[in-house]
């Protein structure tokens, strides 16, 4: 029966101390690659905080400055709202301006302008958020998207066309930016009526903005269909809406004196 050789002590020292650094190494490699881990996971959760804060910010940012168009536009209905004599109203503004444009309505037909009013409209802007009170009615746009928040005085009823139109003569300052600080404006108005009736025809009316979409949407819910023209050639569209066949108008204007001034 042979003996079995005995192991090489030189050559299995040197297999075991290869054997134990080779496991060093594979537990630094693995230490290190939990670290790596741990920091990729910490800075993917900083980003979805950061992200999710961001949103947040930007959820409430928009909340609030929605809050004060809606706001405004009450003010500016209350403001140019139907009705003679004194008022004065104060918009309270967190931010944004506040001024007076230029905007026409027209009372068209088959041989031109019958009537023209140079209306003016009140525009109050807060970055993309704007409110337009203008023509008897309050427009509340933002990007990609524009409403009446408080309808016009143009409708049809009773085979005739009623037009009420409120027209500023405006003093005081242009326009008023808060510049970012809290403040409040007054607008003084003191109003005046003139009627008139005007015989039956296949009358139009053309209204200038730069929220035609709006206007469209809000004349064909009282039954007009609507073109659109730039009456004047001053590059901001008209709306023109006609009614069908040949009506009497009963047009109302609204003589307004509005003063626009800081303070109360």
């Amino acid at each position: 029966m042979s003996r079995g050789r005995r192991p090489n002590p030189a050559v299995t020292a040197a297999d075991r101390r290869e054997d134990r650094a080779q496991a060093a190494d594979r537990r630094g490699d693995r230490a290190q690659a939990a670290v790596v881990g741990v920091a990729i996971l910490l800075g993917l959760t900083v980003l979805a905080v950061g992200g999710l804060t961001a949103t947040a910010g930007s959820i409430v940012e928009d909340g609030a400055a929605s809050a004060s168009a809606t706001r405004v536009g009450d003010d500016l209905e209350t403001a140019l709202g139907p009705g003679t004599g004194e008022r004065e109203t104060t918009v309270e503004l967190a931010s944004g301006t506040i001024e007076v444009v230029n905007r026409t309505v027209w009372l068209l037909d088959d041989d031109g302008v019958v009537w023209a009013g140079h209306a003016g409209a009140v525009v109050y802007a807060d970055g993309d958020q704007r409110v337009t009170g203008f023509a008897g009615a309050v427009v509340q746009s933002e990007p990609g998207r524009s409403r009446l928040a408080a309808p016009s005085r143009i409708a049809p009823a009773d085979g005739r066309l009623y037009v009420g139109v409120p027209v500023l003569n405006a003093s005081g300052a242009d326009g008023v930016s808060t510049g970012n600080h809290r403040l409040a404006v007054t607008l003084r108005t003191d109003g005046e009526a003139a009627r008139q009736r005007l015989p039956a025809s296949g009358y139009r009316v053309g209204i200038e903005t730069s929220t035609p979409a709006a206007w469209e949407r809000h004349l064909r819910e009282r039954g007009a269909t609507t073109t659109r023209r730039d009456i004047d050639g001053d590059g901001v569209p008209s709306v023109v809406a006609s009614f069908g066949g040949e009506r009497a108008v009963h047009l109302v204007v609204h003589d307004v004196r509005l003063d626009l001034a800081v303070g109360r």
